[in-house]
């Protein structure tokens, strides 16, 4: 198990267009040869953007793209015709496939906090896709079989305990909240990579919110 702390991602974004980015992995000038990904995990993304901020129309290919609201709105349009609002408890997905171009943008009255996480496919190439599935259960994990990958959310209330998938690959990211496990405790931005995950069991210091990715060989 590899553990690394909110303090030790990489700090990205534009403080004067209102965008804060956090890095969990090597992205853009930020690159460690050691931190390219781990399982099919390539980038974890933890961004803030004011109200009215944003990010102009750019190209994506080759990448599944998923997005986990915390706090505010999402507005997503994509060259395939998509238009959406994201909020919490929704997830989103692009699959960038052969190649397409999309904007994110805080176009609602306050700021907007959310986390995109990119997995690289096993096959590249095809026609690009878009899902978005509202108000997902913690029961109902999110599969992204192009990726050989499934998402899991996880909000626990003080005191319960939860037990975690079992993997080649599980990538742990603190959402809210403090957690215990595996002797270590997890606060928001924190992260764990473990491999050959077996039989684990996490228990919430405070009510708490995290994103499991549950990740084959």
């Amino acid at each position: 198990m590899d553990v690394r702390r909110a303090g030790e991602r990489y700090v990205g974004g534009d403080g004067r267009a209102g965008i804060e980015t956090w890095h969990a992995f090597s992205f853009g000038a930020h690159y460690d040869p050691g931190n390219l990904r781990f399982g099919a995990l390539i980038a974890c993304n933890e961004e803030r953007l004011a109200a009215g901020a944003g990010f102009d129309e750019h190209p994506h290919s080759h990448t599944e793209i998923v997005t986990w609201v915390v706090e505010g709105e999402l507005t997503h349009r994509d060259s395939t015709g998509h238009e959406t609002v994201l909020g919490p408890g929704d997830v989103q997905r692009l699959s960038s496939a052969a190649g397409v171009r999309h904007v994110e943008r805080n176009d609602g009255p306050v700021p907007l906090t959310f986390v995109q996480m990119w997995l690289a496919p096993r096959t590249p190439g095809g026609i690009p896709g878009y899902e978005i599935v509202r108000g997902i259960a913690d029961s109902t994990p999110y599969a992204v079989p192009e990726a050989g990958a499934m998402l899991h959310v996880r909000r626990l209330r003080p005191g319960e305990r939860t037990a975690l998938p079992d993997a080649a690959y599980l990538y742990l990211h603190m959402v809210r909240g403090a957690l215990r496990f595996a002797a270590e405790r997890l606060e928001p931005g924190d992260s764990a990579r473990i491999t050959d995950a077996r039989g684990l069991e996490a228990v919430a210091e405070t009510g708490a919110e995290l994103l499991l990715w549950e990740m084959a060989a």
